[in-house]
C-alpha cells in the first residue's frame, strides 16, 4: 500500500469513528460539555437565579410533554435552510454543504443539496450519513427513545436563567439508563409555554475506544410558535486524529407553509444518498 494510499485509508478510519458520534448526538438531540469542551463550544454568562416557588420536576416533566404533543400535532411541515461545516480548533473549514431540509408531517423529510465545497472524503464519510440519519430517524427505520421524559430523565433543577429574550428554567438532565442517545448535561425549558431553548452534554454512554469526548450544544429559537434548531455544535476527540467540530446553522425557516414543490424555484438539487 502507497503512503497515500495508507493516509486515506486512516482518515476514512478516522472519519467513520467521528460521523459515529456525531450521529448519536443527532439522534439524541433531536428527541431534544465536558471539561474539555470548555473553550471550544459556546458558554452562558448569565447568572443562574433562584428558582419560583412550587415548581418541582415532575410538574416539569408534564408540562414539557403536552406542550411538546400540542406542538407536533399543529406542526404540518416546515422547510429551512441549513449549513452544515467540519471545522478544525483554528476555524479552519475542511468541509461544508449547504441545502434545504423540508419536513412533512409525520414523518417525511428530504434534503436538497444547493452549494458545497471542501474536502469531498469528509462530506461523504460525516456530513452525508449524518444527514441521512437524520432522515432515517424521522421515517422511524431508526427509531430511538431520546425524548426528555420521566422513561428517559430526571431532572436536577438548578433555577432559571436568561437566554437572551427567553426566560428559563435551568436542570440536570440524569438519564434512566447508560444508552448513547441519551446525555449527561443541562437542559434550559422556557418559563412560559415549557420548550426546550437549550442542551448541553454528551452521551450517557461512551461510543467508543476511539472517541475520547463528544460534547454538544444545541440552540433552539421560537418560529411562528414552534421551537425549531437554530445552531449545533459538537465538539469530537478521537484518538490519533484530534478535534473536530461538527457546525450546522438552521436558517430562513418557512412553517406550515403549502407549498406547492413544482413551483418553487429550482436550485441546484442533488438527493443525498448514501453509499457504501
Amino acid at each position: 500500500m502507497s503512503p497515500k494510499d495508507r493516509e486515506t485509508s486512516h482518515t476514512r478510519l478516522a472519519l467513520s469513528f467521528v460521523v459515529a458520534a456525531m450521529v448519536a448526538i443527532a439522534m439524541l438531540t433531536a428527541g431534544a460539555h465536558a471539561q474539555a469542551a470548555e473553550e471550544e463550544l459556546p458558554q452562558l454568562s448569565a447568572v443562574i437565579e433562584s428558582l419560583s416557588p412550587g415548581v418541582t420536576e415532575g410538574q416539569l416533566l408534564a408540562e414539557l410533554a403536552a406542550h411538546n404533543a400540542q406542538r407536533r400535532s399543529a406542526l404540518r411541515g416546515y422547510s429551512v435552510f441549513r449549513t452544515y461545516q467540519v471545522v478544525d480548533l483554528k476555524g479552519k473549514v475542511h468541509a461544508e454543504e449547504v441545502g434545504r431540509m423540508e419536513f412533512l408531517a409525520p414523518d417525511k423529510k428530504t434534503f436538497t443539496v444547493d452549494t458545497e465545497s471542501g474536502s469531498g472524503l469528509v462530506r461523504h464519510m460525516a456530513l452525508n450519513p449524518l444527514i441521512n440519519s437524520e432522515i432515517e430517524a424521522a421515517a422511524g427505520k431508526e427509531h430511538r427513545d431520546s425524548a426528555i421524559s420521566t422513561d428517559n430523565y430526571s431532572l436536577n433543577l438548578l433555577g432559571e436563567q436568561q437566554l437572551g429574550p427567553y426566560r428559563c428554567f435551568v436542570a440536570e438532565a440524569v438519564p434512566k439508563r447508560k444508552d448513547k442517545y441519551l446525555f449527561e448535561g443541562k437542559v434550559w425549558i422556557d418559563v412560559n409555554d415549557y420548550s426546550v431553548v437549550r442542551i448541553e452534554g454528551h452521551p450517557a454512554k461512551k461510543l467508543s475506544f476511539w472517541i475520547q469526548h463528544a460534547d454538544f450544544v444545541r440552540q433552539y429559537q421560537r418560529i411562528d410558535g414552534f421551537w425549531l434548531p437554530k445552531k449545533d455544535q459538537t465538539l469530537v476527540q478521537v484518538r490519533l486524529y484530534g478535534k473536530k467540530i461538527l457546525k450546522i446553522e438552521h436558517w430562513n425557516y418557512l412553517v406550515n407553509e403549502g407549498q406547492n414543490t413544482n413551483a418553487r424555484t429550482a436550485v441546484r438539487e442533488i438527493v443525498v444518498t448514501q453509499t457504501n
